[in-house]
Formats: structure tokens, C-alpha cells, sequence
């Protein structure tokens, strides 16, 4: 029989909503499914047919040792999501590959190390005269962790926010602070094998001069996505599988999105590495992605 891991962390497991429904779906379809830690020294992966990745979030922390994880772990098995797609993922650069192919993405400005904080920060106040508040955040990140909004009179607050950041060696993102976000929330669309599944509400979470943990506290709630939003997921993911050059879609797939000012979808963040799936919100979501992985370990069974 194939055998299936679901991987969370030693210090995350507990937060993990998902994980007990999704081991409880795939063990009524008769799936061998384990819950084990990525950071196990005891687990031998290669005893794994795949590998599936759902609540690993200290990694941001262990960067290092993650990323060296995963790509030990895609030699040996089937990652998923692949080791070429969490690379690339993990780091939100990738906004930038997504906007570059006509994504409509959240306007999305780069301070890397070596660059000036203050400076910078001016520069993208000045392209962006419109935006009364903004967000600094890094661009490896969890949840809403060394996030935080700011209102344009505290620009030295936001550049000393950076600075750490840089120091600490992490390049920073500036994004505007969108005001629907406090009337609509975000949009996150749910993708199993390519496929809609389903969609969430996200209340706003970030206040300003809040200090947000790892997972921060959210306001979830059922969304019927709109059309709109729908077409540019799929955007989003069709830009995602020409820039990796992939044969086949995803496992899975989230997608946030939230409206401008003239109320259209833009892209917030593509969570391809290890996304919350909202299971809860979506009867039958759960049992839904077993099915997928069903399938997906009968490509592997030996």
C-alpha cells in the first residue's frame, strides 16, 4: 500500500485547523496516511510514496534548513508541492514573475539589503501618492509575522521597520494598504488538482502599530467567489505554470486576492508551499483533496 505524509512541524502541529480533517478524509478513502514533523531527525522519508506539505510555518525562521529539507526530501520521493515550485514560491519575489506576465498584482516595491531604507521608502511614497497607508512586510514570510500598516506620516517608524529587516539580511516589500480590505476583507480561492474547490473570506487583520504573531487571529468565513476573482486565480496560476514550465497542475493551490480602489481583484499572494485550506468552511472540501491524492498515489503505487 502507497503511504502518504502529511507534514506539519514539532512546534506548529496544534495550530494546524486542516490536519485532523484532512488525515480523517484520507483514512475513510483507505489512504496510508501519517502525520509527521519536517523537522523529525527520526522519520525516513524515502518510506514515503509522497510527501505533502500543510503546516511546516517555523520555516521562515529555519529558512535555511527547510529549503535544504525539501530538496533532500523531492530527491527521495514526490514533494508536494514540488521542490522547483516551493523554491520559487517561498519567496515573494515571485510577484514580481506574476506581474511581469500581465497578472494583476498588488502594486509591490523591493528594498533589498544592500539598499537605503529611508530612501527607498520616499521613492515608493512619492510613486504612489494615493495610498494614505501602507504595509511593510518581508518577502519570506508566515501568515502575518514582522508584518505591519502604517500611515504615510510615519515614514521614519516604517524605515526603521526595514532596516531591521535588512540587517537581519531580508530584502522588504512596501505595498499599499488597500482601503477595501477593511470593508471587503481578502478573497482566498482554494485549487485541488487545478481545480476550484471553494472560497473564504478574510476579515482584515492587520491594525496599525500592532506587533502580529506567526498566526495571527482570523476572521474566516464562507465566500461565494466572484467571477471576477475567479478569472484572475486562474491568471494567476496559468502565469505560475508557463513561468516553472509545468506539465501538470498543482495538488494544490490558494489564491488571495483583494479589490483596488475601482473594486477590481488584484493579487495579494499565490500560496503554493503551505497554505491553511479552510477546510472547516467548505463541507466536503476535505474529502475532496483525499480524492486528488488518492489519485495522485495510484500514479506511485509500486
Amino acid at each position: 500500500m502507497s503511504r502518504l505524509a502529511l507534514v506539519t512541524a514539532i512546534a506548529t502541529a496544534a495550530q494546524d485547523d486542516d490536519l485532523p480533517l484532512l488525515h480523517a478524509a484520507c483514512l475513510a478513502r483507505g489512504l496510508h496516511a501519517e502525520i509527521r514533523a519536517w523537522d523529525d531527525p527520526s522519520v525516513a522519508w524515502a518510506r514515503y510514496d509522497t510527501v505533502l506539505l500543510r503546516s511546516p510555518w517555523d520555516y521562515t525562521e529555519r529558512f535555511d534548513e527547510f529549503t535544504a529539507w525539501c530538496e533532500r526530501v523531492d530527491a527521495l520521493t514526490r514533494l508536494l508541492n514540488p521542490w522547483p515550485v516551493l523554491r520559487w514560491n517561498t519567496d515573494k519575489h515571485y510577484l514580481a514573475d506574476l506581474a511581469a506576465r500581465g497578472v494583476p498584482v498588488v502594486t509591490t516595491a523591493f528594498v533589498e539589503p544592500e539598499m537605503d531604507p529611508l530612501p527607498a521608502l520616499q521613492e515608493f511614497l512619492l510613486a504612489q501618492p494615493q495610498a494614505e497607508e501602507f504595509v511593510v512586510k518581508p518577502a519570506i514570510s508566515a501568515g502575518s509575522r514582522d508584518t505591519q500598516r502604517y500611515a504615510r506620516a510615519q515614514e521614519f517608524a516604517a524605515a526603521n521597520h526595514i532596516a531591521r529587516l535588512l540587517d537581519e539580511g531580508r530584502s522588504a516589500m512596501l505595498q499599499p494598504y488597500l482601503a477595501s480590505v477593511d470593508r471587503d476583507g481578502e478573497t482566498a480561492l482554494m485549487y485541488f488538482n487545478g481545480v476550484f474547490s471553494h472560497a473564504i473570506r478574510k476579515g482584515a487583520m492587520l491594525q496599525r502599530e500592532d506587533a502580529l504573531n506567526l498566526r495571527a487571529v482570523e476572521r474566516i468565513n464562507a465566500r461565494e467567489a466572484g467571477e471576477d476573482e475567479r478569472a484572475v486565480a486562474l491568471h494567476a496560476l496559468t502565469a505560475m505554470t508557463a513561468r516553472l514550465d509545468l506539465e501538470e497542475p498543482l495538488a494544490y493551490a490558494r489564491v488571495d486576492l483583494i479589490r483596488d480602489g475601482g473594486g477590481q481583484p488584484q493579487l495579494l499572494e499565490l500560496e503554493l508551499c503551505e497554505p491553511s485550506l479552510f477546510f472547516a468552511h467548505e463541507a466536503g472540501s476535505a474529502d475532496r483533496f483525499a480524492e486528488v491524492l488518492a489519485e495522485l498515489l495510484e500514479t506511485t503505487a509500486p
